[in-house]
């Protein structure tokens, strides 16, 4: 008798929202490592002393730490005490939120709009500190489907809504200046908790609202 499983005793499980929204990792490294860009530059064929680049490698770091902040944040520090109690029980969206991320691929930038939903359960969240948890994901090294759940997971984390969705549309440097070079694609990723994965008139209402009518064309 075969003793194979079947494909979905396979599957990897997905994991728990802890995990996904605080990963173990060790902190940002705050060792200086300017002279690292330095030796890139000369490998690529530049002179790293002519005046031009004197002092790109300082920048290049200065830059990098700046788009990758989010090591720094935690969820909790950004959202601090602005939850608040509220019997309200309908749908909460905050629409076309920026957000600018790098690919950990390429290190190439990633840049689009979420749109983050929720029905709450009892508490709500300052509308401000959503586009907050957004940026706390953005500004790490990603790929476009592990932030969407990261924001999804943190939210649900945060309130213990009814249910959460999110959204994220984004163009990718990495498919538009290299390789298959197509300018106008973009990638569209999305997670859905709760009442919003379990019932479709919700999961429609949250599909309507984030692309504005264009959903139902």
């Amino acid at each position: 008798m075969s003793t194979m499983k079947a494909p979905e005793d396979r599957v990897t499980p997905r994991p728990e929202r802890t995990r996904v929204t605080h990963p173990e990792r060790p902190g940002p490294n705050p060792e200086p490592f300017a002279e690292k860009v330095q030796k890139i530059l000369a490998a690529l064929g530049e002179d790293p002393r002519r005046e031009g680049l004197t002092k790109t490698p300082e920048r290049v770091e200065a830059s990098l730490r700046w788009l990758t902040q989010g090591y720094w944040q935690t969820v909790e520090e950004v959202v601090g005490d602005a939850v608040f109690e509220e019997s309200h029980q309908s749908m909460i969206m905050v629409r076309d939120i920026e957000l600018y991320s790098l690919c950990e691929h390429h290190l190439l930038p990633f840049f689009g709009r979420a749109h983050v939903a929720y029905v709450p359960d009892g508490k709500i969240l300052g509308l401000s500190k959503v586009a907050r948890i957004v940026d706390v994901f953005a500004r790490r090294l990603q790929v476009q489907e592990r932030l969407t759940d990261q924001v999804a997971d943190a939210v649900m984390d945060v309130l213990k809504p009814t249910g959460v969705g999110v959204v994220v549309e984004a163009a990718h440097f990495c498919m538009m200046m290299r390789g298959v070079e197509k300018q106008n694609s973009r990638t569209v990723t999305s997670a859905l908790r709760g009442i919003f994965r379990d019932d479709p008139k919700t999961r429609d209402e949250f599909l309507r609202l984030a692309y504005g009518g264009r959903y139902s064309e």
